[in-house]
C-alpha cells in the first residue's frame, strides 16, 4: 500500500506526553469505551430482538448504534493502549485502514442521521402515506446508499493520502490517523488535496447539517396543526435528533472546514466526536425515548 512513501511506521503523539496525565487518559478513556460499547451493543440487542420496536426510526437506529460502537473501536482501544506504552507506533499500513475506518463509519453515522430525520419529517409531515413510503423495501434501499456513499467517501480520503509522499519525519501530532496532521508530514506542497478534504468531508457535513436543520424546520411548522399530546410526542422526539445533530456535525464542520492548519484544540475536538458523540448517541435516544425504555425492560428484564 505504501505508494510514494519511504516512511513504514508512525509514531502517534497521542493526547499528552505527561506520564500522570497519560495514565489518567487511560482510565478516563477506558471507561468511556466500555461505556460507549455497552450502550450502543445494549441498544443494537434490544432493537435486534425486541418485536416492540419494528418501525423505520429503530430500524435506522439499529444501524446508528453499529455505527457509533463502530467509530469508536477504530479510534479509542488505540489511544487507550498507546497511553500506557513507551512505543506509539502504528504501521503505514494500518495508518491508511484507521483513516478508512474512521472515515467509513463517521460518513456512516452522518448518514443515518440523515435518514432518521427523513423518517421523523414523514412520519409528522404525512402520516396518512407513511407506511407507504417508508416501507422495507425503500428503507433497505436507503440504507445500501447510505452503505456506498460512506464507502466511496472514505475510499476517496485514503486515495488522496496515498498519492502523498512522506519521508520524514514520521511524528503524527494525533492519537489516531486522520488526514490534517497526515498532511503536515508530506513532502509535498498539499494546498490543492487540503481544498479536496473540505469539499470531500467539509461539505459533507455542512451540507448534511443544514439540510437537516430545514427538514426540522419544516417539522416543527407542522406541529402546529397538531394536537397538544401530539405536539408534545413529536418535540420529545425532535429534540432528541436536534442535540445529536449539533453534537454531532459541529465537531467535524469545525475539523474539516478549516484552513490548512491545525491547532492544539483539534485534538479535543476530535474527541468529541470520535469517542463523546457515540457515547451520548445512544444515552439520549434511550433517556428520551419511551417506547425504547419499555422494550429494555420487557426484554431484558423478563430474561432475569
Amino acid at each position: 500500500m505504501e505508494l510514494n512513501s519511504t516512511v513504514t511506521a508512525f509514531l502517534l503523539f497521542g493526547l499528552t506526553q505527561d506520564v500522570l496525565k497519560e495514565k489518567i487518559v487511560f482510565v478516563v478513556f477506558l471507561f468511556l469505551y466500555v461505556a460507549t460499547l455497552w450502550a450502543n451493543l445494549l441498544s443494537v440487542m434490544t432493537i435486534r430482538y425486541s418485536r416492540m420496536l419494528g418501525s423505520p426510526m429503530y430500524f435506522f437506529l439499529f444501524y446508528l448504534s453499529f455505527a457509533d460502537a463502530c467509530l469508536s473501536t477504530t479510534t479509542a482501544p488505540r489511544l487507550i493502549i498507546d497511553a500506557v506504552s513507551k512505543k506509539k507506533v502504528i504501521s503505514y499500513n494500518e495508518c491508511m485502514t484507521q483513516t478508512f475506518a474512521a472515515h467509513f463509519f463517521g460518513c456512516m453515522e452522518i448518514f443515518v442521521l440523515i435518514l432518521m430525520s427523513f423518517d421523523r419529517y414523514v412520519a409528522i409531515c404525512k402520516p396518512l402515506r407513511y407506511t407507504t413510503i417508508m416501507s422495507q423495501r425503500v428503507c433497505g434501499a436507503l440504507l445500501n446508499l447510505a452503505w456506498v456513499g460512506s464507502c466511496i467517501h472514505a475510499l476517496v480520503q485514503v486515495f488522496l493520502i496515498l498519492k502523498l509522499p512522506f519521508c520524514g519525519p514520521n511524528v503524527i501530532d494525533h492519537y489516531f490517523c486522520d488526514m490534517q496532521p497526515l498532511l503536515k508530514l508530506a513532502w509535498v506542497d498539499t494546498y490543492a488535496i487540503n481544498l479536496l478534504i473540505v469539499l470531500n468531508s467539509g461539505a459533507i457535513c455542512m451540507l448534511s447539517f443544514i439540510i437537516l436543520i430545514i427538514s426540522y424546520i419544516f417539522i416543527l411548522r407542522s406541529l402546529r396543526s397538531k394536537s397538544a399530546e401530539g405536539r408534545k410526542k413529536a418535540l420529545s422526539t425532535c429534540t432528541s435528533h436536534i442535540i445529536v445533530l449539533i453534537l454531532s456535525f459541529v465537531p467535524c464542520i469545525v475539523t474539516y472546514t478549516h484552513p490548512q492548519i491545525t491547532f492544539p484544540e483539534d485534538k479535543m475536538v476530535a474527541v468529541f466526536y470520535t469517542i463523546g458523540t457515540p457515547l451520548l448517541n445512544p444515552l439520549i435516544y434511550t433517556l428520551k425515548n419511551a417506547d425504547v425504555k419499555n422494550a429494555m425492560r420487557k426484554l431484558w428484564c423478563d430474561q432475569l
